[in-house]
């Protein structure tokens, strides 16, 4: 774990409090998120977020397949189409029909490079959620032209739309939903370090009130550098140091640095104790591909869950190169190819290690991208396509509704921005119910979840 990340965790929770006074109700409700918690779970479950930043292009990845919007597909993004014949061997074919919201029936195919998760969601253990997106409320397009809803802050935006997919609240934000999810949890784990386990840096998706996001490189933990060896090849200056980073102080920052560098190294210990015994993953992870790295990781600590004591975890794991404002056709498909070995060779380890039914990986990423090609890419849209995938999961079905394929049409704000039909806040509230969190407490940690009489989308 970083010192200096875990320092401005720290502050960022000190300040929380401050704020508290003069924030909505739920923020004074997430401050006693904890204190309701009821973590009684005696079995394992892990939910996986797959994040890939920069706003993955929706149409290149669930692409429209029957004749007629395949048409309409090819004609709004000429220079950016799949070729039909080249979707054939990739065309889902659900076990239940799709519909769009104006009611014709619907087929799609997964881009070509996907062809790795067609056999997952074949045999039941992938699903497809369809448009879905940050929002306050459910909002139409006559809604959201009248401006008479409000909407999420600063659409469009990298930064913003990231943090508000993780935590509901644009850049800045103090917690993420994964940790608040992890704060109701943490008390049952036999070591509520390793709750929220992020391998691929920070992000706001794993903060919350208590729990603490604890970071793994993809080779395991991050030690200090003074610890790992003698110290200037001494041994009395290697206690010295540990002695010097760990033992308790009479400032308040500093005593908690050095609480946080205890944490850091018993952590590391138990860890690097639990690895030691870890059973042998003979699933091939593929080559070259960093997020396959941090996802073999995933699974090595899931591996040895029971020896750290976990009932409830959640990872967080990501992915860059997805602003494809440029040069769509050359960097899309290389992205999804990484994104489709790295998911299918960790589902496979999930099988093999006997976990398949208990870890749940979904995607999740800014937000999608325009219909309409600007040349050779797209631009900042809103809603997307998402794929979940565990033995949990009800595949081999389309969850949410389907867009109409239009430029400006009933489903978009313009050149195939789709409105979202599915929240963010119901995307989560799925995902949290079947780790075990309550209603009450979903509505706690997801802010506009209230606003929903649909909850829970059913694909868990």
């Amino acid at each position: 774990m970083t010192n200096q990340a875990s320092r401005r965790a720290f502050l960022k929770r000190a300040s929380a409090l401050g704020m508290a006074g003069v924030a909505a109700p739920w923020a004074i409700n997430l401050l006693s998120i904890a204190e309701a918690a009821a973590a009684t779970a005696t079995d394992y479950k892990a939910l996986v977020c797959v994040f890939l930043y920069g706003g993955n292009d929706y149409a290149n990845t669930l692409v429209p397949y029957d004749t007629a919007n395949y048409a309409l597909y090819q004609q709004f993004r000429p220079t950016l189409a799949y070729a039909r014949d080249a979707l054939t061997a990739t065309a889902l074919t659900p076990t239940a029909p799709v519909t769009d919201s104006a009611g014709a029936l619907r087929q799609y195919a997964l881009a070509p490079e996907l062809a790795p998760l067609l056999p997952i969601f074949n045999a039941g253990h992938m699903g497809v959620m369809m448009n879905v997106g940050p929002l306050v409320q459910p909002t139409t397009k006559a809604q959201y032209v009248a401006k008479s809803v409000p909407l999420p802050p600063k659409l469009f935006s990298h930064n913003d739309q990231q943090s508000i997919w993780q935590s509901s609240a644009p850049e800045g934000a103090l917690s993420g939903w994964g940790g608040r999810l992890g704060d109701l949890f943490e008390a049952g784990n036999g070591n509520a370090t390793f709750t929220c386990v992020n391998v691929s840096g920070n992000a706001v998706f794993m903060m919350g009130k208590s729990a603490v996001q604890y970071q793994v490189s993809a080779n395991g933990s991050m030690q200090f550098n003074g610890l790992k060896s003698p110290l200037f090849g001494s041994s009395a200056a290697t206690d010295a140091l540990r002695t010097l980073i760990t033992q308790q102080r009479s400032h308040t920052l500093e005593n908690e640095y050095n609480r946080i560098s205890r944490r850091s190294i018993d952590a590391n210990a138990a860890l690097t104790s639990a690895f030691a015994t870890a059973p042998a993953i003979n699933t091939p992870f593929p080559a070259s591909n960093s997020l396959g790295d941090q996802l073999k990781m995933v699974a090595r600590m899931i591996s040895v869950g029971g020896n750290l004591g976990a009932k409830r975890q959640v990872f967080f794991v990501s992915m860059g190169g997805f602003d494809t404002h440029d040069n769509l056709t050359t960097t899309h498909p290389a992205l999804l190819t990484k994104l489709a070995n790295a998911m299918s060779a960790f589902y496979q380890a999930t099988v093999e290690l006997g976990v398949a039914d208990k870890v749940t990986a979904f995607t999740a990423s800014d937000f999608g991208r325009t219909l309409v090609a600007n040349n050779d890419g797209s631009d900042h849209g809103w809603g997307s396509m998402h794929f979940v995938v565990g033995d949990a999961v009800k595949g081999a079905q389309l969850y949410g509704t389907a867009p109409v394929v239009a430029n400006n049409g009933a489903d978009d704000v313009g050149q195939g921005r789709l409105l979202p039909s599915t929240s963010v806040d119901q995307y989560a509230a799925t995902l949290g119910k079947w780790l075990g969190a309550s209603d009450s407490d979903l509505l706690t940690l997801l802010p506009n979840l209230a606003n929903y009489n649909t909850r829970n989308v059913g694909f868990l």
